[in-house]
């Protein structure tokens, strides 16, 4: 192997690869890139077995070939080069890197123990725009369960029924859906559901940042998804278990239904969850007819209030919520206008955004033992 390439360029792609390496695997070889040279580029892949990342680097190849090389150290190596070019020689001695001024040896190992990222790539079963990934997955993704015993909470749910996506993803006390309407031909055929761990789908939003549209690829005989975007490939395993009836806990009805601006709102629980965050985070919420009431209390501590302006539609109303669902929300969402439906103080509450209809997200209040 021999090649050469641009610093810069191998110091951005091997940062996103090295998401997918992890520092407790008690198999050494996945704790390795494996890097292989061949016509015109480098191509690098990671993985930790839960998921797997592959990247192409335009590079010039004067002899091809295969290796691996400790992650951590190359990476770490490869951010302290300046701006330049980049020489990797494999030899007798391991893998060598040289710049002007600088000369490392890698110890390599043998590539033919790395684990493959995928037997298939299984059949296309979406194709999202690049500027979309975020508005479609960033406004879910963040409310999916953190706790891995509950297999379909940590997951998010890609559904597709002809011209139609669904994301939805809840933890048991939130729930955030988006629904995407297809405007290519290519998407309009083909219905599709399953769940994606929720960890793939924040790589995904990373990834997002690069050219070009996604294309998912499902396969579930192999209980594998792969998303490509031109020269980088994110694999994940599919989850298997069964997704929670949804639909049943959305209300259909609201008696009271509040407007707001999102950052008034949002710099209001900030300023009450200073106190709330000491006694499970609560904060409580006085809705009337042209402002609403945020504040929160802590014996130990203090108490606080703060008045935002708002517009109320039907009756004045009482509710209280982890203060850290809120504020998960509002920094997830970037529309300015908002509103929220809710009917009595024990029942789910709807959020939505005023010009993104197809968008909504509900959170559970919490019961409090005083009058709120």
């Amino acid at each position: 192997m021999k090649l050469s390439l641009l610093s810069e360029n191998l110091q951005k792609k091997l940062i996103f690869a090295n998401h997918a390496i992890s520092n407790r695997s008690q198999l050494p070889i996945i704790l390795n890139f494996l890097i292989e040279a061949r016509k015109g580029s480098l191509n690098v892949r990671s993985t930790d077995l839960e998921i797997g990342i592959s990247i192409e680097i335009p590079a010039v190849v004067e002899e091809e070939g295969i290796t691996t090389v400790p992650a951590k150290s190359f990476l770490e190596l490869v951010s302290m080069i300046p701006s330049g070019k980049i020489t990797l020689t494999l030899n007798k001695k391991g893998l060598e890197l040289k710049t002007e001024k600088i000369k490392t040896i890698f110890q390599v190992s043998s590539p033919n123990d790395f684990p493959k990222l995928y037997e298939n790539i299984g059949d296309e079963t979406i194709r999202i725009e690049r500027e979309m990934v975020n508005n479609l997955f960033g406004k879910v993704v963040f409310a999916a369960s953190q706790d891995l015993t509950r297999p379909a909470l940590s997951g998010i749910l890609i559904k597709k029924e002809k011209e139609r996506l669904w994301v939805i993803s809840t933890d048991g006390y939130r729930l955030s859906l988006k629904e995407n309407v297809f405007k290519g031909k290519e998407n309009a055929s083909g219905d599709f559901s399953a769940i994606v761990p929720a960890r793939v789908i924040r790589e995904l939003v990373l990834m997002e940042k690069n050219e070009g549209d996604i294309k998912m690829f499902a396969s579930k005989q192999n209980n594998q998804v792969v998303f490509l975007q031109n020269d980088t490939v994110l694999v994940g395993r599919l989850i298997e278990a069964e997704f929670p009836d949804y639909e049943k806990i959305i209300p259909t009805s609201f008696s009271t239904k509040i407007s707001f601006d999102r950052q008034d709102f949002h710099n209001a629980v900030r300023t009450c969850y200073i106190f709330a965050r000491e006694t499970a985070g609560i904060v409580r919420l006085s809705i009337k007819k042209d402002k609403t009431i945020l504040s929160s209390n802590t014996p130990s501590v203090g108490e606080n209030s703060v008045e935002i302006e708002t517009k109320t539609t039907g009756e004045e109303n009482e509710i209280a919520f982890n203060g850290r669902y809120l504020l998960d929300l509002f920094s997830n969402v970037q529309e300015e206008e908002m509103f929220f439906e809710m009917t009595g103080s024990l029942n789910p509450c709807v959020f939505r955004i005023k010009k993104d209809p197809l968008f909504l997200h509900l959170i559970m209040p919490i019961r409090v033992q005083e009058e709120i």
